[in-house]
């Protein structure tokens, strides 16, 4: 019963964002013992452990919508991309791409990597073993719709070095349902930013298969301020459906993989 009350409850508030229509939520500061705080924290890193885990044996569909915003609201600039995502058996990420018409986009770029900072299926693994990168400040409760939730604020005890590392980091809110201590919504962005800039994303889950958690809508509507002084208003809206078990059978070849071809044997000289 608590996974298809949070299941309805997190489709539904998914749908009134994108509609504009959910309305703020108060926090409400409770006296929680640190003890408790720190069980909270361990509990809802080992289900995103979990969430991580069985991810890699789910095959799903993204579809991704960034577009520029100009003066008076107007559109600018669109990028789409919808593809179909799954695994290889060795964990490799394979997507197939199902419209992905040309972009339109003018003042900004976007790469894979970028879609994968800024989506729900976000890098920024708060694992167990990534606890010790992050302070961890507990907020309080929160009461959105049936939901009960524990929010913590969540940023980098230190900032990696984007001159010297790939390593992106979370900065922002988690919300944790108090019943199954599973992550239900993010808020938040990717840090460090280097030369580029990140939206702050706001991620809703749903249960898929009665057990995990996964990304159902992430969306933003943010400034981008970069270092020439150019701000850039944009809207993103990304959602994933379509969550069934299996991997690709696909097989992801490289150069190295390639047989070296046999040479063809030589003509035999004919008598004369």
């Amino acid at each position: 019963m608590i996974m298809k009350r949070l299941t309805a409850s997190v489709l539904f508030l998914a749908a009134l964002a994108i509609s504009g229509a959910a309305q703020a939520p108060t926090i409400v500061k409770s006296d929680v013992p640190q003890a408790e705080i720190e069980t909270i924290i361990r509990k809802f890193t080992t289900g995103e452990s979990l969430f991580r885990q069985a991810l890699g044996g789910y095959a799903f569909n993204r579809s991704a919508t960034i577009q520029t915003i100009g003066m008076g609201g107007q559109v600018t600039g669109t990028f789409r991309k919808d593809s179909a995502i799954t695994f290889t058996e060795s964990g490799d990420r394979f997507e197939k791409l199902i419209f992905a018409p040309v972009s339109t986009l003018t003042e900004i770029t976007i790469t894979p990597a970028d879609l994968e900072n800024m989506g729900g299926i976000d890098p920024f693994a708060i694992e167990p073993k990534t606890i010790p990168k992050y302070n961890f400040t507990y907020l309080g409760k929160e009461k959105i719709d049936e939901l009960s939730l524990h929010v913590f604020e969540v940023t980098p005890k230190v900032i990696p070095n984007w001159k010297k590392t790939d390593e992106k980091l979370f900065s922002g809110r988690i919300w944790v349902d108090d019943q199954d201590f599973m992550i239900v919504k993010t808020k938040g962005k990717a840090v460090p930013e280097g030369k580029e800039r990140f939206p702050i994303m706001e991620t809703w889950r749903e249960n898929i298969d009665g057990k995990y958690w996964f990304p159902s809508f992430t969306s933003s509507d943010d400034e981008l301020v970069f270092d020439s002084g150019q701000v850039v208003k944009m809207r993103v809206r990304v959602k994933y459906t379509n969550y069934r078990v299996g991997r690709t059978d696909v097989k992801i070849v490289t150069e190295e993989d390639v047989p070296a071809a046999t040479p063809a044997p030589s003509p035999t000289p004919k008598k004369p």
